[in-house]
């Protein structure tokens, strides 16, 4: 493994086997150089004070988008077994699968 913050062309040979991709010279080339530069730009992360930011599970806030629960009249049998391919004494049949 190269040192911290640096990509070899070797890893991302070693990367595209795994993804099974294949890269062309120029592809390696150019990746190599834009792996490099989003390791760099990663980096300085590690320049800012972080102490007093709380950790975060999401970026934005999450709220709820649950609708409110209210009661409706819903279907009959005879309406929800209307347009059913097969039914079998007032119940949808399906295919058994195993």
């Amino acid at each position: 493994m190269a040192k911290e913050g640096i990509i070899s062309k070797k890893e991302v040979e070693h990367v595209a086997l795994l993804a099974r991709l294949y890269l062309t010279e120029e592809e390696k080339e150019r990746f190599t150089r834009q792996l490099q530069q989003i390791l760099e730009h990663a980096g300085k992360i590690k320049e800012l004070d972080t102490s007093k930011v709380p950790p975060t599970s999401h970026v934005l806030p999450l709220r709820n988008v649950f609708r409110e629960d209210k009661s409706r009249s819903c279907l009959t049998q005879e309406e929800a077994l209307k347009n059913a391919p097969k039914k079998e004494d007032n119940m949808f049949v399906v295919p058994k699968i195993v």
